[in-house]
């Protein structure tokens, strides 16, 4: 049980428990201790499936990804910000709003993507833009909201959204149930200065996602302070779900005291 003092830690599931397959990762993290998860996509299991995955092992789903492409593919890292890509980025979303839905997750993360080679910036930019307001409309009135993530160049190269301040200047654009996932590790890359870029945006943070820099590996593995990131951003108000989306230290077992202790 967690203890109300305590940060939220959810378990990725595409990230975390990988010694199972996708059906047995549920009652695996269950078993350390978690009370929360992030999904991948739609597609691994069914939505019905999922819903008595997560009853039965009495957990809640707080992050959904919208699908993307398979490796290789032009929407591989997301259909967003793809000007020919716009029927294919409708159905994932719609795909993704109803599977979220069924599960009850409140929360969908729709992937910006890598604009490709003879798009312009501008171009893919505007794309993005007009696509995350077509999303913004579906999901007006489900109760669902939407999140905006950027990620480092480095990692992602070409990636339509490279800054904390980017993201954020979509999510007022378009406004609505739209607000920002804030990447930890994306951000350590990619801006460094972790807590003064989260109190810029920090009205529109809905999520949060954690991982140590420069490998996004388990917090206390890397070049963070877990515990000043951690109660800096609880300091702001914040009470949500921190996701763990990392590359574990050896095996998933024993993770979630890890993280505690990384935090204290």
């Amino acid at each position: 049980m967690t203890n109300a003092h305590e940060p939220r830690f959810a378990a990725n599931l595409k990230w975390l428990f990988t010694e199972d397959p996708l059906e047995g990762r549920f009652a695996a993290a269950a078993d350390e201790g978690f009370a929360g998860v992030e999904l991948p996509a739609p597609g691994g299991l069914t939505a019905a499936r999922t819903a008595r995955l997560l009853e039965e092992n009495g957990l809640e789903a707080v992050l959904l990804n919208v699908a993307q492409g398979p490796s290789g593919s032009p929407t591989a890292g997301g259909a967003a910000c793809l000007p020919d890509h716009v029927d294919t980025f409708r159905d994932l979303v719609d795909e993704g709003l109803d599977f979220a839905g069924e599960i009850g997750c409140r929360t969908v993360h729709v992937v910006g993507g890598r604009i490709p080679d003879g798009v312009s910036r501008d171009d893919a930019f505007a794309r993005y833009v007009h696509n995350i307001g077509w999303a913004a409309a579906r999901a007006e009135g489900t109760g669902l909201r939407i999140v905006l993530e950027m990620q480092n160049q480095r990692d992602a190269p070409g990636f339509v959204l490279g800054s904390q301040a980017m993201a954020a200047a979509v999510a007022k654009a378009v406004g609505g149930p739209v607000g920002l996932l804030f990447d930890v590790f994306h951000t350590q890359v990619a801006e460094g200065d972790v807590t003064r870029t989260f109190d810029a945006v920090r009205p529109l943070v809905q999520h949060i996602q954690i991982g140590d820099g420069p490998g996004r590996t388990e917090p206390g593995t890397g070049e963070l302070d877990w515990h000043y990131v951690v109660e800096h951003v609880r300091a702001s108000g914040y009470t949500g779900w921190f996701g763990c989306e990392f590359i574990p230290a050896g095996t998933s077992a024993g993770v979630l005291q890890r993280l505690k202790e990384a935090v204290r």
